[in-house]
């Protein structure tokens, strides 16, 4: 359900973000748990200036976007 809201905003706001399936994809399941810790979804990565940000909740991943679009 969560993933469906930020799929649909992103696809609303017209990103071009691809997405990875923890179920079929072990090696991304991996790169989240080692990187952000969890393997909750939805996930969005951040890389900016040097570091990286994992947004694991789906109205601040939405937020996030919705800043980006406004730009």
């Amino acid at each position: 359900m969560f993933c469906l809201k930020v799929w649909y905003a992103i696809k609303k706001i017209g990103l071009d973000i691809p997405g990875r399936n923890l179920l079929t994809n072990p090696e991304a399941r991996k790169e989240l748990i080692a990187g952000g810790g969890r393997s909750m979804v939805p996930c969005l990565r951040i890389d900016s200036d040097g570091s990286t940000q994992w947004l694991y909740e789906s109205n601040d991943i939405i937020a996030y976007l919705e800043k980006l679009d406004a730009k």
